[in-house]
């Protein structure tokens, strides 16, 4: 049962860390198709004049230090969770689930 316990942690935060490398991807194309758009119509990011960075570069950097964040919980899940552990999240859980 444990062992059900850790590889559902596992393959849930794998999905979830899927979901923000896609959406890494988006903001990426995103980012060009603005700053292409912007060349075209020959404007400036004025986001980027004041701060120094587009938003599309703050939500691009976000992205990846959550997805920086799954991968170290997914590391963390590999090697370090004792059956204690799992023990004590299954209770945590189950508490979480009966509210």
């Amino acid at each position: 049962m444990l062992n059900k316990a850790k590889q559902r942690m596992i393959q849930e935060t794998t999905q979830r860390r899927d979901e923000a490398l896609t959406l890494l991807r988006s903001l990426q194309d995103a980012k060009a198709i603005s700053e292409k758009n912007l060349a075209e119509i020959h404007q400036p990011d004025l986001v980027k004049q004041v701060t120094g960075k587009s938003s599309m570069d703050t939500a691009i950097a976000s992205t990846r230090r959550l997805i920086d964040s799954f991968n170290r919980v997914l590391d963390d899940l590999r090697r370090n969770l004792t059956d204690e552990d799992l023990e004590l999240i299954g209770s945590i859980e189950a508490d979480i689930l009966a509210r």
